[in-house]
């Protein structure tokens, strides 16, 4: 369905998942990609399909590796095509969607497409590593491979150390570490870029129960994602999570707007929080892009005064690094709903 929210862009579920007496039922959209429908870049790239406001999109994905790693022996620089990183499905061309508008993807459901996930470490990536803009007289760090298999039963990943001698097991907790629309001014972005146009986020909160509210940079936006985790810490520092192909039931809704009050950067709402991201090097413009999208949003809620708001915010939110080792970094700011002020009594 089309909704005009303006200029609040509040991704209530349940604003999402309603539809008026008699209206008709939302389309449902099958598609499995064949490999070589599969894209490598944010922009680019003609639509897979279009979709009209309200579809629900039941899809799959392939992994980060480009579904390359076969066996725990294979190794990513020995079976990856350059620029195969994080594939992509899509694009979806939404009928209507303008730039000024925002799409708020409303995720219903993710899973593992298999019994196993990956996480690798790579020369010259991943947060404790020598790279180009840490340049560092040590030597690289070795390429390894962690073969993880899933437990759906348990909801747990189990491992093995490379020895062998140890085992470990992390809870199975799905997400999306791309999702994005094609970027403004005709640019064309590489998957393992987050940016204002979401992209390579690698967002735990991208999960099952979440809206996530993108800024619509180009006509019909061209809604891409793919990248399954199937588990990750903050920071992601290796530079991989546990990498998996992905089974992705989503909702495209589209909000019409006007620029200046879409929202400049990607939001996301579940059921309790309110959350902003931003990306960026150094770290910190990553961080204050994201506090400065959450003082913004919480002004449009409250009708707080700007100073009053960054107040509130300074007190409340809470920001975890969601990774700090693409060639942007990405914090995450997250405030409770039920701590939002009230007109005072």
């Amino acid at each position: 369905m089309r909704t005009t929210i303006a200029p609040v862009f509040l991704a209530s579920l349940a604003v999402l998942t309603a539809c008026p007496t008699g209206a008709q039922q939302p389309t449902t959209l099958t598609y499995r990609p064949k490999h070589e429908e599969l894209t490598y870049t944010f922009g680019g790239n003609a639509p897979v399909r279009r979709v009209a406001p309200g579809t629900r999109i039941v899809a799959w994905t392939e992994n980060c590796y480009d579904g390359e790693l076969k066996t725990p022996s294979d190794l990513p620089s020995k079976t990856m095509p350059p620029g195969h990183d994080n594939p992509q499905t899509g694009p979806f061309y939404v009928e209507g969607a303008e730039p000024g508008d925002a799409l708020v993807v409303r995720i219903v459901r993710l899973g593992p497409a298999r019994d196993h996930g990956i996480s690798c470490t790579f020369p010259g990536f991943g947060a404790l590593n020598p790279t180009d803009k840490t340049a560092m007289i040590v030597g690289d760090m070795p390429e390894k491979v962690w073969w993880y298999s899933v437990d759906k039963t348990a909801g747990l990943l189990r491992t093995k150390s490379l020895d062998g001698a140890q085992s470990w097991a992390v809870p199975l907790e799905p997400f999306l570490g791309c999702l994005g629309v094609a970027p403004g001014n005709a640019e064309v972005r590489s998957t393992i870029v987050p940016g204002d146009f979401g992209g390579n986020m690698d967002c735990p909160e991208v999960k099952a129960g979440s809206a996530v509210t993108l800024p619509v940079r180009v006509k019909g936006a061209m809604l891409s994602f793919g990248d399954g985790h199937y588990a990750m810490g903050d920071g992601e520092i290796t530079g991989t999570a546990v990498e998996g192909a992905m089974d992705v039931e989503l909702v495209v809704d589209l909000v019409k707007g006007s620029a200046g009050k879409t929202p400049a950067w990607p939001r996301i709402e579940n059921a309790d929080w309110i959350m902003t991201l931003g990306a960026a090097r150094p770290l910190e413009d990553a961080a204050r892009i994201a506090f400065k999208g959450m003082v913004e949003w919480v002004r449009e809620l409250t009708g707080l005064g700007e100073l009053d708001a960054y107040q509130f915010v300074s007190q409340a939110a809470r920001a975890p690094i969601v990774q700090m080792v693409d060639p942007e970094y990405t914090v995450l700011v997250k405030v409770e709903k039920k701590r939002l002020p009230r007109k005072a009594s």
